[in-house]
């Protein structure tokens, strides 16, 4: 494990509102990988993405960068305009 892994480990069991905001962070990375990589496979711009789902152009830009807790709904909405499914998945914690 490395010093980083181990350190957060050991702050998450010490303090719950750190592993969530630690969880928080996965989850919006995870989310603004599969968003880039959905965009990218469809040779698309952010605007032209942007304009194909209905929103600005900032806010794709916020979802792939991790800044932006990505709603279901939201989500929801990119998957319906490239026609696309949406999946969640819950998996073992660490």
């Amino acid at each position: 494990m490395r010093k980083l892994d181990a350190y957060v480990a050991e702050r998450s069991k010490k303090n719950p509102e750190f592993a969530q905001m630690v969880e928080q962070e996965n989850i919006n990375l995870e989310v603004a990988v599969k968003v880039h990589d959905l965009r990218a496979n469809m040779g698309l711009s952010q605007r032209e993405f942007a304009n194909l789902i209905g929103k600005p152009q900032s806010t794709i830009a916020r979802i792939e960068n991790g800044s932006m807790n990505a709603s279901t709904k939201i989500l929801s909405e990119i998957a319906q305009a490239t026609n696309q499914r949406l999946t969640i998945q819950f998996s073992p914690a660490y």
